[in-house]
């Protein structure tokens, strides 16, 4: 089974959806019915290459 990686503007949401400026997050919440490797905030979208390894996806190798 693979893993999903979901990234969210929350700045942009928030923008378009209430026409505010988004300032801080105060809680998370994730139900049960899912598996949840990391959650984690950062101030922009980065790039693949820019993320630090235990933050990456990899594909598992298989074996022939």
């Amino acid at each position: 089974d693979g893993w999903n990686q979901i990234q969210f503007n929350l700045s942009d949401f928030t923008r378009r959806a209430y026409g505010t400026n988004y300032i801080e997050t105060l809680r998370v919440q994730i139900h049960a019915n899912c598996r949840i490797r990391r959650v984690y905030f950062s101030d922009r979208l980065y790039s693949e290459d820019e993320l630090p390894p235990e933050f990456k996806l990899y594909l598992p190798v298989q074996k022939k």
